[in-house]
């Protein structure tokens, strides 16, 4: 009898990560191509189909020994038709990708990025005993998938887990990528943290973060995070102030689904160790006592890898090999 593997394939807006995989997720190859979106849809997926092939080739094996292949994507998609809502920078939007992919002669399973990494870290990185789990993941944006009974909650259109688009702070003046204001994305990203960031350089503060850089505009995420660990009190501030606005936002996370596990993913939580205190304190401040005690916060295991982990799960979940 033949062995038989799955193929994940993670769809950025730079990059293409697809791997082979055997059916207990252990990655066997992986290829790597740019995405080169601006060149078109059609570049693109015939870019998804050379690393199929390519990876399927690298382990020395028949595209017919792949069960099934799991596609990671960002954005609103349809699970069930195969079709990709919007995909930001990609320009594939209401693309039935499943169709335009038939010739890999393979079920494809389509899934959310955000939903595909939960996935990930559930069976294979920090969420391994989790039965109900939240996953953030706090970068540019704040994303989310939400694990019920050890499987992905779609809601009715798919779209659960936009857990970034909840409303903190309803009078606030910054306004988010979707047209909102106040959403936690908004308030307590990435990029609010480099926002904040750069007012303060910007306003004359007498911060370390204007030696560390040579303008205002290079202030980032990590250049707050560099300055606070240095003791810095503008950004220890800066930090503090996103720290009290995560802490709001899972405690709401908190309240809602009683999750035993919340992973968080993300460029943010590589600073971790400067955010953990507020927002721990935070959480324990604005959720309920009991709901509090049900859950552990950690830090997510998969790294680069939980993109394409994701979509390796997404595989081995649709076709109930866990």
């Amino acid at each position: 009898m033949q062995k038989e593997y799955v193929v994940g394939v993670d769809l950025g807006g730079t990059k293409i990560l697809t791997a082979v995989a055997d059916l207990e997720g252990n990655i066997l190859a992986r290829v790597r191509k740019d995405t080169e979106a601006k060149k078109g849809k059609e570049v693109v997926i015939q870019k998804i189909k050379d690393t199929v092939y390519e990876a399927v080739q690298e382990v020395g094996i028949e595209l017919s020994q792949v069960k099934g292949i799991g596609l990671g994507v960002p954005g609103p998609v349809d699970i069930k038709k195969g079709i990709i809502k919007h995909t930001p920078n990609l320009d594939l939007d209401n693309i039935n990708i499943v169709e335009e992919l038939r010739e890999l002669d393979t079920p494809i399973f389509l899934e959310n990025d955000a939903n595909a990494a939960a996935l990930g870290e559930k069976w294979f990185g920090a969420g391994k005993e989790a039965e109900n789990m939240v996953y953030m993941t706090v970068s540019t944006g704040i994303g989310g998938g939400i694990i019920i009974n050890k499987e992905i909650f779609h809601g009715a259109g798919d779209a659960a887990g936009e857990i970034g688009h909840m409303t903190i702070l309803p009078d606030s003046k910054l306004q988010c990528g979707c047209g909102n204001y106040g959403c936690w994305e908004a308030i307590a990203s990435g990029t609010a943290l480099s926002k904040l960031g750069k007012e303060a350089v910007e306003s004359g503060k007498d911060t370390l973060m204007s030696d560390l850089v040579a303008d205002s505009t290079k202030v980032n995420g990590a250049v707050v995070a560099k300055a606070a660990e240095q003791g810095d009190k503008v950004a220890k501030e800066i930090m503090d102030k996103i720290a009290g606005y995560l802490g709001i936002g899972m405690a709401n996370l908190i309240n809602i689904f009683n999750p035993d596990t919340i992973v968080i993913g993300g460029g943010v939580s590589q600073s971790w160790g400067l955010i953990e205190d507020k927002v721990n304190s935070t959480i324990q401040a604005r959720a309920m006592d009991s709901l509090v005690e049900d859950v552990d916060v950690v830090i997510a295991e998969l790294g680069s890898d939980v993109g394409v982990l994701g979509a390796v799960a997404t595989a081995l979940a649709e076709l109930d090999l866990f």
